[in-house]
């Protein structure tokens, strides 16, 4: 071959080589496209069924039909190996089932990845609750508590508060419940549904007055919550301001006349106000009408329970409740009251003995009984 031909074929080879290097380009290009188009298909799928199966667990979780929703879970996994949220809803699953040991595995998990995360701490706060792992429950409740809720989840820090106090009650810590809900008040602004709650695990504790504060509370936004109008009764009851228990009392059994609960309180908080001779402002003669009352009421008692006349006075030996009773019935009279204003005293301490007696030894008092064991409450030491 000479020189020129040699020339030649080189002048064509390098005339043809710029369009095939622009020919398979453009077929590498076509080729990388068709396969990244593939392979967005392919996720996309991928990703539709995760996705399709997430939301029937979602709906089962919280239809609580936890053996349904875990296979979905599980399915969706298949589709989205490491999705947190997935993952999240097995676990919950699994605690529905009590599966707590399976359920630990994934929070744990799930907890090394995003410690700040609330509902992954309230179910591990669950599962130590459930093994008795108290400092670990409460340290997880208080994560939860304080994590970083997202936006339109801010409720449940109050709800996990809720749920802590519930636990602690649960294992008696009594004063660590009412720290809770002393934080958890300053938390509910004027909420009715929300003041209405706090009023009833107050009432658990037998924080009376707070109860009686977050009922009132309630009433100022709605004024015939049924509910809050029977916890501003009870509190008031046990707080022993029966004035104000009779008006709730009133307005709870006028809204809720079947609530057999209510209607006894309610009995016998007027009791009290009608028999108690000690109250302020009463009449001398009103006041002698409550004392013989009261005297009789006593000895019926004391009739219906004998075993009760035997009373152990502190330093005095024995004495014959019975014996004291007959004794002193001559002079109760209202005469005898009038000419004697310190018989009231007497008579009514006798009394109280009898009921205080006669309620360890004789059973359930009637609604007279009750109202004096009441009035004894009240008065004692004054």
């Amino acid at each position: 071959m000479t020189t020129q031909t040699a020339r030649l074929n080189l002048s064509r080879y390098l005339r043809r080589e710029p369009a095939m290097l622009a020919i398979l380009t453009l077929a590498a290009i076509f080729f990388f496209l068709t396969v990244t188009g593939i392979s967005r298909i392919f996720h996309a799928q991928q990703d539709a069924l995760a996705a399709r199966w997430s939301e029937r667990g979602v709906n089962d979780l919280n239809a609580h039909r936890y053996d349904a929703a875990i296979p979905e879970f599980r399915a969706a996994l298949l589709y989205s190996r490491d999705d947190f949220d997935f993952r999240l809803g097995l676990a919950q699953a699994l605690m529905g089932l009590h599966r707590t040991a399976e359920a630990y595995t994934y929070l744990i998990n799930l907890w090394g990845r995003r410690p700040e995360n609330g509902l992954v701490n309230v179910e591990l706060a669950r599962v130590a609750a459930e093994r008795g792992e108290t400092d670990q429950a409460l340290r997880y409740y208080h994560n939860a508590i304080y994590a970083n809720w997202p936006s339109g989840q801010e409720s449940q820090a109050r709800e996990t508060r809720f749920e802590l106090v519930a636990y602690l009650l649960k294992i008696n810590a009594k004063a660590q419940a009412e720290s809770e809900l002393i934080s958890l008040a300053a938390y509910l602004g004027d909420d009715a549904t929300q003041q209405t709650r706090l009023g009833e695990q107050f009432l658990r504790i037998q924080d009376n007055e707070r109860a009686l504060a977050a009922f009132r509370r309630t009433l100022t936004a709605d004024a015939h919550n049924p509910a809050a109008l029977a916890g501003a009764g009870t509190a008031a009851y046990d707080l022993g301001r029966y004035p104000l228990a009779q008006r709730y009392l009133e307005q709870a059994v006028a809204a809720t006349p079947s609530d057999y609960v209510i209607n006894d309180r309610l009995k016998i908080a007027t009791r009290v106000l009608e028999m108690d001779p000690f109250r302020r402002q009463i009449r001398a003669a009103q006041r002698d009408r409550n004392v013989v009352a009261a005297f009789a009421a006593a000895g019926e008692r004391l009739k219906a329970c004998p075993v009760a006349a035997s009373y152990a006075a502190p330093g005095n030996g024995r004495q014959d409740l019975a014996a004291a009773w007959a004794k002193l019935k001559p002079q109760v009279a209202e005469s005898g009251l009038r000419r004697d204003p310190d018989l009231v005293n007497s008579a009514m301490d006798l009394v109280f003995k009898i009921e205080r007696q006669a309620s360890e030894w004789c059973g359930t008092p009637t609604t007279t009984d009750s109202a004096l064991l009441l009035i004894a409450k009240l008065h004692e030491g004054s």
